[in-house]
């Protein structure tokens, strides 16, 4: 009898102890890597609270001055920085990376992370070129690590809410024409750090100026609400207004992106006069205008008049910050949709029209997909 009665203590201990271990995994905090901190968007995760979702491992930067200029501010051990992107992942193994560098060094963080299983995410758009979202897309699916882009209207409720009305009530019908204008006076007029802008400003380093800056949301966006759908043809005309400031990019950028049954403009600026994201769907029953974050204008065949809404996240769900939605991938608390915003394919499509607009800007003609 008290055989048996070990033999069940035993096996009672081993089960607490594997539900401990489970409940341990679920609830760590995922390692994570920050690769690059010239973004000026990098303090979004450097300055994050923190909330239990990650652990800061290591930071990789060659611009020692302003890594430790980082480190001071933000409060992280010089301990964890290096200046060797490999070294650094292989010392401190993170779980997960968020690039902040340069867009054309996305593919180099994705060529040291894909193959040890870490999981990216980058900041938008996902590659200055085809080739370059072409294999960071192949050595994504490879060694089956999520690859995240992020947008800020990614996290909007008012980009949730539209979503949702077009998709659940077909509040629009089908939609005809979507206009989307992005930007703001200018990366140098707004005081972005000089090192973002050095790259922010490079037609390598950058893929180019307004049109790759803030033609990118658009493009996000329109994908999604078409459902990945490939476009028919790309037309785009970008502009100097002032090649004193930026004289190898350009500072003003308008692309059309036709499909087979609607279409969509985008004006991407470095000249607004003040700093803009917002959308107009328009369907063949009404309107939506996500006018920011939370403000929209509604209208359709079955409301008049027009309708003001203040959306926030206690009225839709939606994540209002990227890392967490990161981290929830991570856990598989939720899977990202196909052509989502953060979804590669969504973001190896948007790429693709950057660059026929690119093409098309440059030789004056309309690109055609084929």
């Amino acid at each position: 009898m008290k055989i048996i009665n070990m033999i069940f203590l035993s096996a009672l201990l081993i089960l607490v102890l594997i539900n401990a271990e489970a409940q341990e995994t679920k609830t760590k905090p995922i390692r994570l890597a920050v690769v690059g901190v010239t973004h000026g968007h990098s303090a979004f995760i450097l300055g994050r609270k923190p909330v239990g979702d990650f652990e800061l491992v290591g930071v990789f930067e060659t611009n020692k001055e302003l890594v430790n200029s980082y480190a001071s501010q933000y409060s992280f051990s010089s301990g964890i920085i290096y200046n060797d992107l490999n070294k650094m992942l292989d010392i401190v193994k993170p779980d997960a990376v968020v690039a902040f560098g340069s867009i054309y060094d996305h593919l180099a963080v994705v060529e040291a992370c894909a193959p040890r299983g870490i999981h990216v995410m980058v900041e938008k758009p996902l590659a200055t070129t085809n080739e370059q979202a072409a294999k960071m897309e192949a050595l994504a699916k490879k060694f089956n690590i999520h690859l995240l882009t992020n947008y800020e209207t990614s996290w909007y409720p008012s980009t949730a809410k539209s979503f949702q009305l077009v998709n659940d009530s077909n509040y629009v019908g089908t939609i005809r024409k979507v206009v989307v204008h992005d930007g703001h006076q200018g990366p140098k007029e707004i005081g972005v750090g000089k090192e973002f802008l050095d790259w922010l400003t490079d037609p390598i380093l950058n893929g180019g100026g307004a049109l790759i800056d803030f033609g990118c949301y658009g493009a996000n966006l329109m994908t999604y609400l078409n459902r990945g759908e490939k476009p028919e043809s790309v037309t785009a005309v970008t502009r100097q207004f002032k090649p004193e400031i930026y004289p190898k990019v350009d500072d003003e950028a308008t692309i059309i992106i036709s499909y087979p049954n609607s279409q969509c403009i985008i004006q991407a600026s470095w000249n607004w006069p003040f700093s803009r994201k917002d959308m107009e769907i328009y369907g063949n029953k009404g309107y939506i205008m996500a006018l920011n974050n939370n403000t929209m204008r509604i209208r359709n065949n079955q409301s008049q008049p027009e309708t003001m809404l203040n959306i926030t996240s206690k009225d839709i769900q939606v994540y209002e910050d990227p890392f967490s939605y990161f981290a929830d991938v991570i856990h598989d608390k939720i899977k990202v949709p196909k052509f989502g915003l953060y979804s590669l394919e969504n973001n190896v499509m948007v790429v693709k029209i950057l660059d026929a607009a690119r093409e098309s800007a440059k030789t004056g003609v309309t690109v055609k997909f084929f």
